[in-house]
């Protein structure tokens, strides 16, 4: 039996497939199986896998019809073989060690999953470090979760910064939701392996390396609706068990809100005033059936639900004149080798070498 099963979901892309493909089969922990599910790819990326396979047998490659994401995830953990699951996108690649050492610390501790920080990159931007969580108190110790949500509040909403142990999603039924063509498929599992988990870990330090692309295709209409179903997916999981609805609807509303609220401002103007009586209704239900607790809630998101609620026409204007007239104000973007940042209507253009040596030394001083 493997250590470790790598589940690498992959449709059309073929840019970046060696890069994550050379950083999982090189790795430290060589007793691992790789599962490549193409999802339907009609560039090269088959043939990258078929090259990859020919020379290591931990490859497997599973070809299917184009089903989205949360399906080829799927396919892959009906079909690993290992002690622990590990998630790669294939956009996205890891260091060399990631999973030796989330597996050694994950059979230290028995945890049910065990998860690092990260690393987010961009082609045109800086790499940056990513804390999982949001406080030091929960690194580096086993967590027995009584409290469910200590660990929604403190880690990421992420699935691929860590490992998790094969028999507990098993026998938790955990899988993604397999809404064709849709995103945010991941926050389903996430949310699901929060909900279970009893013993948990988190690593002080990053490992994976997440590709952030600028020009998302969620900044738009799709990205909104496909947040909705998400989260009527996650609703569906807990609605039927008295127990668990009670436990968790507070947090539920919670993140739904933030989710929805971020789509919401991608929207275009158009679609913000068409979208708004919907948006309102949802959470109005919730909240007048105290299934929203706003003292959990980030200040900016507290004071947007209670907009939203009690004066829906400002909340409207709120999200199409404050937002355009902040960016107005102040934005920051890369240029070749400059920085351009907008400040109350001046343009001041910096040379991105000369501002990163002045960091270095304001550090140093």
């Amino acid at each position: 039996m493997p250590k470790v099963s790598v589940i690498i979901p992959i449709y059309n892309v073929e840019n970046y497939l060696e890069e994550c493909l050379n950083s999982v089969v090189n790795q430290t922990l060589n007793d691992i199986e790789i599962i490549c599910v193409n999802d339907g790819s009609t560039d090269k990326s088959l043939a990258i896998l078929e090259k990859y396979a020919a020379t290591d047998k931990r490859i497997k490659i599973i070809n299917k019809e184009n089903g989205g994401y949360g399906q080829a995830m799927n396919t892959g953990i009906n079909n690993v073989t290992g002690e622990y699951i590990g998630i790669v996108e294939p956009d996205d690649y890891v260091e060399l060690d990631m999973y030796e050492k989330l597996y050694n610390k994950a059979v230290e501790t028995k945890s049910d999953f065990v998860k690092a920080n990260y690393y987010k990159f961009s082609e045109d931007l800086e790499q940056i470090e990513i804390k999982l969580g949001w406080t030091n108190e929960y690194y580096n110790r086993v967590l027995k979760v009584k409290n469910k949500n200590l660990v929604f509040n403190n880690i990421h909403m992420n699935t691929w910064a860590g490992i998790y142990k094969t028999e507990f999603i098993r026998n938790n039924n955990i899988r993604y939701n397999e809404t064709p063509g849709a995103r945010y498929q991941d926050q389903g599992f996430w949310f699901q392996t929060c909900i279970y988990a009893d013993t948990v870990y988190f690593i002080d330090l990053p490992f994976y390396h997440y590709r952030y692309f600028k020009n998302n295709s969620t900044n738009n209409t799709n990205g909104y609706e496909w947040i909705c179903a998400e989260y009527e997916y996650i609703y569906n999981l807990i609605k039927n068990d008295s127990e668990k609805r009670k436990q968790y609807i507070q947090v539920y509303n919670k993140f739904k809100f933030y989710n929805y609220l971020f789509n919401y401002t991608k929207l275009d103007n158009k679609s913000k005033k068409r979208k708004l009586k919907q948006f309102r209704e949802i959470f109005l239900k919730a909240y007048e059936t105290g299934e929203v607790d706003l003292s959990d809630f980030g200040w900016y998101e507290r004071y947007n639900f209670e907009l939203l609620i009690k004066r829906p026409d400002k909340f409207y204007r709120h999200m199409t004149n404050s937002l355009n007239l902040l960016q107005k104000m102040f934005s920051l973007r890369n240029q070749g080798n400059h920085k351009i940042i907008r400040l109350f209507g001046l343009k001041l253009k910096i040379r991105r070498n000369f501002s990163e040596e002045n960091n270095k030394n304001s550090v140093l001083n």
